[in-house]
């Protein structure tokens, strides 16, 4: 299968999804089997006639959602999962669509109400710092009239890594560049807003600093309530 064409076309996506549609086809005309090897990147880039850089990107993908395993130095393997989810599995993957800026914030809110509990009951001393310093960072930004999206974002991330919950931590590392450009898009953040988010970064803090789980849920959802409005008066 040679997709040259596609290859050259702006919408890497639709390459991607090519790609990994043909490493499924490959590996159910090889009746390749759980912790079987499939060919190498070289030979799948000559195969399908595009870059290593695109099959290397195609098979991370499939590596995250659990499909393939690489090993260093040894290759990649199909995962331990039976053929007929593996099918099914890799249809849904191609049929997922970018996400809508709505539905980003949604998804983000739901982690970090989470997060912010689990980081009131789990946090650190390292925790507390890390808080700290992207705060302060926050702030500066603010107070100097900069932009100040990405330290508001990093203040968010290092609540999700002070939750102690690896996955959720991932998924917000996931989502967190698109926020970034979203919000740079549709300027979401006016200054009397990002004024107003140094004292509810403060009262974040105070929270999980006293370990007060509830309250700290309770002053992330009072954080979110304008971007929550936001979002649906797009």
């Amino acid at each position: 299968m040679k997709i040259e064409a596609l290859n050259k076309a702006d919408n890497s996506n639709s390459v991607q999804n090519t790609v990994i549609k043909g490493i499924k086809d490959l590996i159910n005309y090889k009746n390749l089997e759980p912790g079987e090897k499939l060919p190498s990147e070289r030979m799948l880039s000559e195969k399908f006639g595009v870059s290593r850089s695109i099959i290397r990107e195609a098979i991370q993908k499939l590596e995250f959602y659990g499909l393939l395993t690489s090993k260093p130095q040894s290759g990649t393997f199909v995962a331990n999962i039976g053929i007929i989810a593996l099918n099914g599995m890799i249809e849904d993957i191609i049929r997922l669509s970018d996400p809508s800026f709505k539905s980003l914030v949604e998804t983000r809110i739901l982690l970090e109400l989470k997060t912010v509990r689990l980081a009131a009951l789990r946090r650190t001393e390292e925790d507390l710092t890390l808080i700290k310093q992207a705060l302060s960072a926050y702030t500066e930004k603010v107070l100097d009239g900069k932009d100040a999206v990405q330290e508001d974002l990093l203040f968010h991330l290092a609540i999700a890594k002070a939750s102690g919950n690896s996955t959720m931590n991932t998924f917000m590392l996931m989502i967190t560049p698109e926020i970034i450009t979203n919000f740079e898009k549709y300027h979401v953040c006016n200054d009397n807003q990002a004024k107003l988010g140094i004292k509810e970064h403060e009262a974040i803090f105070k929270a999980i600093k006293e370990q007060e789980p509830q309250l700290a849920k309770k002053k992330m959802k009072e954080h979110f309530k304008e971007l929550y409005k936001y979002c649906y008066n797009l």
